[in-house]
């Protein structure tokens, strides 16, 4: 039987063990990250904002630009894809609004978080959250879009430890929880026993996120899942060893040189994009032809 993207992502959050998530920007990373053997991904914020009008995470890029690129993703790959909703754009209604709006564009979850908009990076200076209520009732009005119809399951996030500590983002997590979210990320943990309190405290599917020189440690997956997480996104991961390559292949270029020995064959850039998987379709038709 044919499952939707939610009902897919649910089977495998089902399963007690984590799972492993680099995030992607756009068709390609999205295709690649398929390709590699990954049950998930999430299309990152952050990595959207810089690859698509090359500006930082805050709050710059809009809901129009993001579904757009969450469109692209979901139909590069088959695998599930989690969406970053930031604060969903606005008040209760923009909220419902991004949760439908992400769900038809075939993603199997959204994240909505309880930043002031505009919002930050929840590892960078500056972020703020907004009152426990409003943060409760943007989670509200993204179940409540769920249980209108919208095939999509709801990530709620918390900023609040950056501010006003862990008890508070817990308190959040757990009140997320009681309002229908189906998995919890309480953002930028700095120790391991902070990050066993939200495993333990709250129960519940949650997710881990590791950003390379970030706040949070930088544990391994089979720690994190002893902990008790479901997921371990890398929201950046890729982002930053593109943006490496490129910026090391420029220079070359700029001093009159060409960057052969880090160049893909042509042939497996071809293969990576789809062309292989094209000609196969597309000779499929030609011999069809009387």
């Amino acid at each position: 039987m044919h499952q939707s993207p939610a009902q897919r992502l649910r089977t495998l959050l089902a399963e007690p063990k984590i799972r492993v998530m680099p995030c992607c920007f756009d068709g390609l990373s999205a295709r690649l990250i398929g390709a590699a053997g990954f049950d998930l991904t999430f299309m990152s914020g952050f990595a959207v904002s810089a690859a698509r009008i090359g500006a930082p995470d805050t709050g710059l890029i809009s809901y129009g630009e993001m579904v757009d690129t969450a469109r692209n993703i979901a139909a590069a790959t088959s695998i599930p894809v989690i969406g970053d909703g930031d604060t969903g754009y606005g008040n209760a209604l923009n909220v419902k609004r991004t949760v439908k709006g992400y769900a038809q564009a075939g993603l199997a979850a959204v994240m909505i978080e309880d930043q002031v908009a505009p919002k930050r990076c929840g590892h960078t200076k500056g972020k703020l959250v907004v009152d426990r209520a409003e943060a409760i009732n943007r989670v509200r009005a993204a179940v409540d879009a769920r249980e209108d119809g919208a095939d999509i399951l709801i990530m709620a996030r918390t900023d609040a430890r950056h501010g006003h500590g862990l008890d508070e983002a817990l308190e959040r997590a757990a009140a997320f929880k009681a309002a229908g979210a189906d998995i919890l990320f309480v953002e930028a943990p700095k120790s391991r026993d902070e990050m066993e309190r939200i495993c333990r405290e709250v129960p519940g599917w949650h997710m881990a996120n590791i950003v390379e020189g970030g706040e949070t440690p930088a544990l391994v997956p089979a720690e994190l899942e002893a902990i008790g997480y479901r997921i371990v996104a890398y929201p950046l991961t890729l982002l930053s060893v593109a943006t490496r390559a490129m910026t090391e292949a420029l220079s070359e270029m700029k001093a009159g040189r060409h960057p052969d020995g880090t160049l893909l064959p042509f042939a497996d850039l071809r293969r990576h994009v789809g062309f292989d998987a094209y000609y196969e379709e597309e000779q499929r038709y030609f011999d069809r032809r009387e």
